[in-house]
């Protein structure tokens, strides 16, 4: 919709109430690093707090067009304080942006519970208690807290599907995402019906999070009903081979141990995404050693080689090829290990979060030595 002065008159409202409660801890000289369109509104009470203030965008566009142009113009004003700006690639800096831009691509925790490494029998077990495949008596689902505290897979998900659960060994593609247009879990499903189902046993598995517990996507309700319509559309033999998955949101580590569980036990893992600004769903695969079918968007084209660290799609609306590139991993194992373990080298080399601080450090010091 249009972002005109009512729009603006909440967002500022909105940034003022937020600004004044880090104002209040905020000393001069520190340094500010404030992430993606919610938060430039409060860069000018960060630079009349005399502190050092970065603004960083996880997202952008690889072309120009009315819609971006208005969503710069919308929060210009309130960026042109900063005294740096940090975007993923360099298609996404404004031409407005002066030279204080660097280019720092995220990176993956691999210490994290989404991230960690994590026992076969340990993964069987997390995804038979939440519901996702059928179990083989594997009850250990235990994982470690960011804290070092033990932690434990309690909860279940929310699963739509016709009939049993998948057994352990069926293949099992992934596409783990928020319930987002961008996403296009639709068109997965469509792709992955009409042309990956035919001469394979494998299963799709679109994994969302339960949308009451995502309190910035108020659109999230609205795609898992339009996944359920398209879903509930599928010929039955379709629709038992198909499972709309919500995670809970209450433990947010909890969470991520699931995630990481069902990326591990994946013999796909798609992320087709009609727009993204880094994919980092693709990058957790990736350090997982998956095999990936992805859109050549954004920043999975800085991410991916085609056919080195997994299949891309130059279109993104092209579900035959979809499907196709699907069904090759699938059913050639050793050409996907390869993808896999190549991929999890690339991981290892760039997208790691050492190379992430270090860029962070640089980017610091060059900031204090002003």
């Amino acid at each position: 919709g249009d972002l005109g002065d009512a729009e603006r008159a909440v967002y500022e409202k909105v940034s003022h109430a937020n600004a004044e409660e880090l104002g209040a801890l905020v000393r001069p000289g520190d340094i500010v690093l404030l992430h993606d369109p919610q938060t430039a509104g409060l860069v000018p009470a960060m630079k009349a707090a005399r502190a050092i203030t970065v603004w960083r965008s996880h997202i952008g566009s690889d072309v120009t067009n009315d819609l971006v142009d208005r969503s710069w113009a919308f929060v210009r004003r309130y960026l042109e304080e900063a005294d740096a700006y940090v975007f993923s690639r360099a298609a996404y800096v404004p031409a407005w942006a002066d030279d204080d831009v660097y280019l720092i691509a995220p990176s993956v925790d691999p210490f994290s519970a989404k991230n960690a490494e994590m026992p076969q029998p340990t993964v069987r077990a997390v995804l038979a208690h939440i519901g996702l495949i059928q179990g083989n008596g594997e009850h250990r689902t235990a994982f470690t807290r960011r804290d070092g505290s033990p932690g434990r897979v309690d909860h279940c998900a929310d699963i739509i599907r016709a009939g049993p659960a998948p057994k352990a060994e069926v293949p099992l593609v992934v596409q783990v995402s928020r319930w987002d247009r961008l996403k296009d879990m639709p068109g997965v499903m469509a792709g992955f019906v009409e042309h990956a189902c035919a001469g394979t046993d494998a299963h799709l598995a679109l994994v969302g999070p339960n949308v009451t517990g995502v309190t910035d996507d108020p659109e999230g309700a609205e795609v898992l009903d339009e996944c359920l319509e398209a879903w509930r559309a599928l010929p039955h033999a379709a629709r038992t081979r198909v499972q709309l998955v919500c995670l809970p949101m209450s433990d947010v580590e909890e969470n991520a141990a699931m995630v990481n569980a069902i990326q591990r036990h994946a013999a796909v893992v798609v992320q087709k995404s009609l727009a993204e600004g880094f994919g980092l769903t693709v990058a957790e695969a990736m350090w997982k050693a998956r095999p990936i079918v992805a859109s050549a968007v954004g920043g999975i084209q800085d991410q991916v080689v085609d056919g080195e660290h997994g299949l891309l799609l130059a279109d993104p609306a092209d579900l035959a090829g979809f499907g196709v590139a699907v069904r090759r991993l699938v059913c050639e194992p050793d050409f996907a290990a390869g993808l896999g373990e190549r991929a999890r080298q690339r991981a290892i080399e760039q997208f790691l979060g050492n190379r992430h601080l270090l860029q962070y450090v640089e980017l610091f010091a060059d900031l204090v030595r002003r």
